[in-house]
């Protein structure tokens, strides 16, 4: 290799490494227009005064829900400081004092005290700000499927979708941001929150082949320098993340494999940098997907990665008859789930001919890292 070709100790192939994060809000913000604008149009009311609409956005993780809200949200705070956008993460602030404090965060500038504050005092004064400021608010919660245990979804959709009956004039509203495709709103909320919430409910589809070579290589163009990267090795990352279903792992692949690179201070990718960057990039979607599963779910995953440890494959009625006792779930349920965990991407469902049509089970991922990350 020609000296020319080596990286000298201070050079870098970033041009900008923060467009290959996963929380990275770019400026071009492609394939997402239908959604955005229908957000747009459930917040309008807001920014006339009045109480935006409730919605529910919807979709399997990186599909870009959190990136269109996030995006929205800078667009408002650019545009009025009367219509104030909290968005909370709801695998960290998964209660309801928690999520109150974050929104108390937004509109004071800092958190309540630690301890000594009740949950009423910190909403009190939430309260008092909306009112005497004017302010309609408008809550995001991100990764709501955390708040789905425990019935917490219902004590805070109703604490801050009936706040005005409390404290008069206050104006707020909610975005539910789901990755669990499964979740039924309908049968998830009370009917005492359904009377208010009545949600309107926004898909985010997975993105195609084409819309996924289009996103990463404007990332390419503007996270990297010129060269670093070959058009043949985009496909092949391309090819990698359509697989995974998950844009972050092709983000997350090409930080790595540049790192690989940087570090054999070598100008370009290789093949062997994507390869060696996707051992570990591959498993943020079964990360992330994991983390958004119910109890229920995680339980029957755990069981079928178990067996699966020694069984490449089994049938349907194999697997449900070797896990029923372990897990105590009838057949129907069984399917239900395991439908939901094809649906995701974490196994696949197919069938074998024969003598008829058998349906089997396999795992996309080596059990053992599934029990892993279940862990």
């Amino acid at each position: 290799m020609t000296t020319k070709n080596l990286l000298m100790w201070d050079e870098s192939l970033f041009r900008d490494p923060d467009v290959f994060e996963i929380d990275y809000v770019p400026d071009q913000f492609e394939f997402r227009d239908t959604q955005m604008r229908e957000l747009a149009f459930q917040i309008r009311p807001g920014l006339r005064g009045g109480r935006p609409l409730n919605t529910v956005c919807k979709g399997l993780p990186g599909t870009g829900k959190t990136t269109s809200i996030r995006k929205l949200f800078a667009e408002l705070e650019e545009t009025t400081k009367k219509l104030v956008p909290v968005h909370v993460n709801c695998q960290i602030d998964n209660t309801k004092y928690a999520i109150v404090s974050q929104i108390y965060r937004k509109l004071s500038g800092h958190l309540p005290p630690a301890s000594g504050t009740s949950f009423k005092q910190v909403f009190d004064s939430v309260a008092r700000i909306l009112q005497d400021e004017e302010i309609v608010l408008i809550v995001a919660l991100d990764d709501a499927n955390y708040l789905l245990y425990e019935n917490e979804i219902n004590r805070v959709l109703y604490t801050l979708l009936r706040s005005h009956e409390t404290y008069e004039g206050t104006r707020i509203s909610v975005i539910v941001i789901i990755s669990d495709t499964d979740v039924d709103m309908s049968r998830v909320i009370d009917a005492r929150v359904a009377s208010v919430f009545q949600p309107t409910d926004i898909y985010f589809s997975p993105y195609g082949p084409e819309e996924v070579h289009e996103i990463l290589k404007m990332r390419v163009n503007q996270g990297f320098f010129p060269n670093v990267i070959s058009d043949e090795l985009l496909r092949v990352v391309v090819e990698y993340t359509v697989n995974a279903g998950d844009i972050r792992v092709g983000l997350d692949l090409f930080k790595r494999a540049a790192l690989n690179a940087e570090r054999a201070t070598r100008r370009q990718i290789n093949i062997e940098d994507i390869t060696q960057a996707y051992e570990v990039s591959r498993f943020m979607h079964l990360a992330h997907t994991i983390k958004a599963l119910k109890d229920e779910d995680r339980q029957l995953l755990k069981a079928l990665a178990e067996i699966s440890t020694e069984r490449n494959e089994m049938t349907m009625g194999e697997a449900h008859k070797s896990i029923k006792e372990k897990v105590g779930i009838g057949y129907t349920r069984f399917y239900e789930i395991a439908a939901k965990l094809h649906a995701v991407r974490i196994i696949d469902l197919h069938y074998r001919y024969g003598r008829g049509r058998t349906r089997l089970v396999t795992f996309r991922y080596d059990p053992k890292m599934v029990l892993q990350y279940l862990q």
